[in-house]
């Protein structure tokens, strides 16, 4: 293989990866802000990871999940992993996704009497 040919193949290999990742992070546009609701419910799981916090929420019979902000931002904001252990409970407004059935973007949480608006 030439120094060309490899050079192309490294930088298509890169192109792909980048537009992998652009993808795997969804931008706020695919939520319908027309649409605001609110679950107010018990915490049924937690995942405290970047690039954003997920909570699991029961609504009606069905488990939602709240994609919430980065977790600087919510930790600068006075929540902590600790607060939002299951069975916890926490009232979540936000808007529902328009890809992802059973997802939102949380726009503002509450729990144990501290209301933390997200963006």
């Amino acid at each position: 293989m030439t120094f060309a040919r490899f050079s192309v193949a490294v930088f298509a290999l890169f192109g792909v990866l980048a537009a992998s990742d652009a993808i795997a992070h969804h931008g706020w546009g695919s939520y319908d802000t027309s649409k605001a609701f609110t679950i107010t419910a018990p915490v049924k799981a937690l995942e405290w990871a970047n690039p954003h916090a997920h909570l699991m929420l029961e609504h009606e019979g069905v488990v939602w999940e709240a994609i919430l902000a980065p977790l600087s931002r919510i930790q600068a904001r006075g929540i902590t992993p600790e607060m939002l252990k299951p069975g916890t409970p926490v009232s979540v407004y936000g808007y529902p996704s328009t890809r992802t059935p059973n997802e939102m973007r949380a726009e503002r949480v509450t729990v144990a009497g501290l209301t933390v608006e997200l963006r």
